[in-house]
């Protein structure tokens, strides 16, 4: 046991694929756009927010106005920038894209806005990185569509108020939290996307394979929804890594058995963990007694950013019940135990 153990607690080799990273790398983001929904008929899960928008949107579009602003909020993956793009469709308008980080300067941002036509909806992701001086130009932009701007400089610096045509903010955050106040209370709708059920990512896997040309029957389609972690970006990158498998070993048809032998050579285990979610929980365990450790001490352990500790591995595992947050660390549960068959007595234990 020792041994498998130091296998997994190995470092990830640079560059190694991680099948379960809910980011998307660049090689794969023009397949995940084939891929996405246009229209709200076509988003599958989360209904209550679909039903939301299905309402506001129908209301604008009558009464010929743009759309209120929209923040998106959630973990990686669950479809924040799908639903910019269907915004955008359905109100019959173009959708322009940029990212929190990219805008560093107030030209950056004033530059974007005095480019937008009438109803067109722009898409911040990571919103919550916003340099504070390019959020605060927003703030006329978004109430009054109003863009101020300061001409010269000293004592004969003067301000001139621009008129911008009325468009659509639809901001995208990972962490809701970093949201300052002010911009928070300027957007007139706020939802929240939640991890998918079962159900869900299983009919996405299922629409994903007929414009993929793949053939999967329902009980491989089950078992890839079972091991996608609630995310459909990470059920659409199984997908596609299990059809490469099934066409060099079975014939290209995706059932059970294949998906099961597809996933097991890829380390996806049957609860959807992966190399890195065990480094974490063995680390834990066998390196600090089960815990309580803080995450700075966890991340070094294990050779990952606190950031991505944060933001991709512990939503899953705090979700499954395989990990505890306490007021003095992390703390790995019974279940985690269980589920990588050692004991808190175990004889298997390192410790």
């Amino acid at each position: 046991m020792k041994d498998d153990n130091e296998e997994i607690t190995g470092d990830l080799e640079v560059g190694e694929e991680r099948l379960l990273d809910p980011e998307a790398r660049e090689d794969e983001q023009e397949l995940d756009i084939t891929l996405r929904p246009r229209w709200l008929s076509e988003f599958i899960g989360q209904d209550r927010i679909r039903e939301h928008l299905e309402i506001f949107i129908a209301a604008a579009r009558e009464r010929n106005e743009s759309l209120d602003h929209v923040i998106i909020s959630g973990p990686p993956g669950l479809g924040k920038t799908t639903l910019a793009g269907i915004i955008a469709n359905e109100m019959g308008v173009a959708c322009k894209q940029t990212s929190g980080p990219a805008l560093e300067r107030a030209g950056d941002m004033a530059s974007i806005l005095t480019n937008l036509e009438p109803g067109d909806v722009l898409f911040i992701d990571e919103i919550h990185r916003l340099n504070r001086v390019v959020e605060e130009v927003l703030y006329p932009a978004m109430e009054d569509f109003k863009l101020d701007i300061v001409v010269g400089k000293g004592p004969a610096a003067r301000s001139i108020r621009l008129d911008l045509p009325p468009f659509t903010l639809v901001g995208a955050t990972t962490r809701a939290g970093l949201l300052t106040s002010p911009l928070r209370e300027r957007f007139g709708v706020q939802s929240r996307l939640d991890y998918y059920n079962r159900g869900e990512v299983k009919a996405i896997i299922q629409r994903s394979a007929r414009i993929l040309a793949v053939v999967i029957d329902e009980e491989g389609a089950h078992e890839l929804a079972r091991r996608s972690r609630g995310t459909p970006r990470i059920a659409n990158r199984l997908l596609r890594r299990v059809r490469d498998y099934a066409q060099v070993r079975a014939e290209g048809n995706i059932t059970y058995e294949v998906g099961c032998e597809a996933l097991a050579l890829f380390e996806v285990d049957e609860m959807g963990l992966d190399k890195v979610d065990k480094m974490i929980l063995y680390a834990i365990i066998e390196k600090f007694s089960g815990g309580p450790v803080g995450v700075n001490t966890l991340a070094v352990s294990v050779g990952e950013e606190i950031d991505t500790i944060e933001e991709v591995y512990e939503p899953y595992l705090l979700q499954i019940g395989f990990m505890q947050r306490t007021p003095r660390g992390r703390v790995a549960t019974e279940n985690a135990y269980r589920h990588l068959g050692l004991g808190r007595d175990s004889e298997d234990t390192l410790f």
